[in-house]
C-alpha cells in the first residue's frame, strides 16, 4: 500500500512538471517573457516544487525579490533534495539584502549564504552554486560569513572540477587583493582553457578597459565578437565597458539599442531593464 502511495505521488508530480501550462510557461521563460509566463503558471490549479521554482525565478527576473523568496521557499519545502532550488533562493535573499535597509540586510546576506551553503552541500560540483557560493564569500564582511580564506579554499575546489572556473575566481580573488598582475595571467589561462567560450574572452576585455587598458581592451573585444558574432553578451559588456570608462558613449548607446531589441537574449543575459538604466545613463 505504501509503494502505491508513493508511486502515486511521483506520477503527480511528474504530471504537474511535465503539464501543458508548465511546458509552454518554461519555454516563454527562456526567452525572457517573464510576466507571460507567470500568467500561465497562475492558472496551474496545483503547483509542485518545479512550478513554483518557475514562479520565483520570473519574480526574481521581474525585480520582485520578496516574492520571488517567497515562491522559492515553497519551492525547497516541495523539494528539499534539489539544489538549484537553494541558489535561485539565495540569489533572491541576496537581492533583498542589497536593496534593503540597513537594519534588515544582514539578515538577508546571511539567508543567502546558508542557502547558497546548502546547495554546495546537496551537489557539490554544481558550478552555478560553487560560483553564487565563491561571490559572497568573496565579498561578504567576516561577520556575515564571508572571508577570503573560504574563498580561496572554494576557489580551489572549482579548479578541479571546471579549471576554466577555477582561474576565474583565482582571478576574482587576486583582484580582490590588488595583486592585478596575477588576476590578468589567471584570466588570460581561463580564455587560453576556452578560447570559444566568448565569456572568458569578456572577462579578459572587461578587467583591461577596468584598468585603463582601453586599446587592448577594445582589440579584446573584437576578438570576442569573432567567437560569437552578434552575440546579446558581447554587446552588453562591451556597451557596460564604454559608459563605465566614459568613452565611446555614442556606441555604447547605439550597442545597447541593439542588445533591447534582440530577440536572443535569455535567462543569463542581462536584462533589457538593466541595459534600458545603461542607455539612461549614457544620456538617451
Amino acid at each position: 500500500m505504501l509503494r502505491i502511495a508513493v508511486l502515486s505521488v511521483f506520477a503527480v508530480a511528474s504530471a504537474l512538471a511535465v503539464s501543458p501550462q508548465f511546458d509552454r510557461a518554461q519555454k516563454l521563460y527562456h526567452k525572457t517573457k517573464y510576466e507571460e509566463s507567470l500568467e500561465v503558471l497562475q492558472t496551474m490549479s496545483s503547483k509542485d516544487a518545479s512550478a513554483w521554482s518557475l514562479i520565483g525565478k520570473n519574480q526574481y527576473m521581474l525585480g520582485d525579490y520578496k516574492k520571488a523568496s517567497e515562491a522559492l521557499e515553497k519551492a525547497v519545502t516541495a523539494a528539499p533534495a534539489v539544489a538549484d532550488h537553494y541558489v535561485w533562493l539565495g540569489r533572491a535573499y541576496g537581492r533583498r539584502a542589497e536593496t534593503s535597509s540597513p537594519f534588515t540586510a544582514p539578515g538577508y546576506a546571511s539567508k543567502a549564504r546558508q542557502n547558497f551553503e546548502r546547495a554546495v552541500q546537496l551537489s557539490g560540483s554544481n558550478m552555478e552554486a560553487l560560483s553564487d557560493l565563491f561571490e559572497y564569500y568573496l565579498e561578504a564582511p567576516g561577520f556575515l560569513g564571508g572571508g577570503f580564506d573560504k574563498a580561496a579554499k572554494l576557489a580551489e575546489r572549482m579548479s578541479q572540477i571546471e579549471p576554466g572556473e577555477g582561474h576565474w575566481a583565482q582571478a576574482r580573488l587576486a583582484e580582490k587583493k590588488k595583486e592585478f598582475g596575477a588576476a590578468e595571467q589567471q584570466l588570460r589561462r581561463a580564455m587560453d582553457i576556452a578560447p570559444h567560450q566568448v565569456g572568458r574572452v569578456l572577462d579578459l576585455a572587461k578587467f583591461l578597459a577596468k584598468h585603463g587598458r582601453y586599446q587592448e581592451a577594445d582589440q579584446t573585444f573584437q576578438n570576442a565578437q569573432k567567437v560569437a558574432p552578434n552575440s546579446p553578451k558581447v554587446l552588453f559588456a562591451e556597451a557596460e565597458s564604454y559608459i563605465q570608462s566614459g568613452r565611446n558613449i555614442p556606441k555604447a548607446r547605439k550597442l545597447l539599442k541593439e542588445y533591447i531589441s534582440s530577440n536572443d537574449l535569455t535567462p543569463d543575459d542581462p536584462s533589457r531593464s538593466e541595459a534600458a538604466k545603461l542607455l539612461k545613463k549614457a544620456g538617451s
